[in-house]
């Protein structure tokens, strides 16, 4: 019987990261170097999360997958062998690339995989903002002639960044994580990012950052003007309440959830889950396991896992599960 799980963070170095995942959620980040990413639930090749509690300490999400797949996803299907989701802490410093993810339909042809994600606001600078769609109804043809050009970023639809909003980003839909902003990522398991627009900047290792022109062109919904946050909608409960932010058949279900009481909610529906606070603290409970979780840090229950409460009065989380 498997039981909840919490896993090792895998820091990722971004041109445009910076230090606030340790100065707001107290990470252990490597010294002066600059954190865009912390890969907190990750099955990907060369970046597998290690489990830091209970008897399989030390083993990998890559080597449950591999022994316990059944008992940790239950219905839930695999991404190609792998755990179906990826959890994520993002922490822009400056602007990052302007990209896209390929859709499903055509991500083969792109020799890329499909990626639909959800950002969720922990936290805003006055001035921030994001990028996502486009601001005006343009042909492909009308975007490629202002490429390159100053006027390019007219193109790019802003939405200023409001802490605890919650942006959908389905593959397809041109986006970028505007300076002065955190957030929460949870995300099909994938990473084909295809960049076309990076303002000019070198790497991390001075040089250009290569950019995927032709297969962003490809992937670019071009119909897709405007979008907006997800509504947030309470629906109060017997000592919580719940807004649901996303529901994609086959992908994911995602909600925020708000303890409003000191009751003890048990998780709905069937596995797996996972857990990530966003604000104070919470007590996830399961037979004679506790995990004590802070703002800023995640957990994976497997469905096998039986008799699995939550308590904290004030506590708020983010709940993915199945759709």
């Amino acid at each position: 019987m498997l039981y909840p799980f919490t896993f090792e963070p895998i820091f990722q170095e971004r041109i445009w990261g910076g230090r606030r995942l340790e100065t707001l959620y107290g990470k252990a980040l490597p010294p002066e170097k600059p954190i865009g990413e912390s890969w907190e639930i990750c099955d990907r090749t060369n970046s597998e999360s290690i489990v830091t509690n209970g008897p399989l300490k030390g083993h990998s999400l890559r080597w449950l997958m591999e022994n316990h797949q059944e008992e940790l996803l239950g219905d839930q299907p695999s991404k190609n062998g792998r755990f179906p989701w990826l959890a994520k802490m993002l922490d822009a410093q400056t602007d990052l690339s302007i990209q896209v993810h390929p859709p499903a339909a055509i991500a083969k042809t792109l020799n890329g995989e499909p990626k639909t994600e959800v950002w969720f606001i922990a936290h805003a600078e006055p001035s921030a903002r994001l990028i996502a769609g486009l601001s005006t109804n343009l042909t492909e043809k009308q975007f490629k002639e202002k490429m390159g050009q100053p006027d390019f970023v007219d193109c790019l639809h802003n939405i200023p960044a409001q802490a605890d909003q919650s942006l959908f980003i389905p593959s397809g839909r041109l986006h970028a994580l505007g300076a002065g902003t955190v957030v929460f990522e949870i995300q099909e398991n994938s990473d084909t990012t295809y960049r076309i627009h990076d303002w000019n900047r070198t790497g991390l290792d001075g040089k250009s950052r290569e950019l995927h022109v032709e297969q962003a062109l490809k992937a670019i919904d071009f119909e897709d003007h405007k979008p907006t946050y997800c509504p947030t909608n309470w629906n109060t409960f017997n000592g919580f309440s719940s807004s649901l932010i996303a529901d994609q058949p086959g992908i994911f279900r995602l909600s925020h959830v708000r303890m409003d009481d000191s009751v003890r909610l048990s998780l709905p529906g069937k596995g797996p889950h996972l857990i990530a606070v966003t604000h104070n603290t919470l007590a996830l409970n399961s037979q004679d396991i506790t995990l004590e979780l802070a703002a800023g840090q995640f957990a994976l229950v497997p469905a096998s896992a039986e008799e699995v409460t939550i308590q904290g009065q004030a506590a708020r989380f983010l709940l993915t599960q199945p759709a």
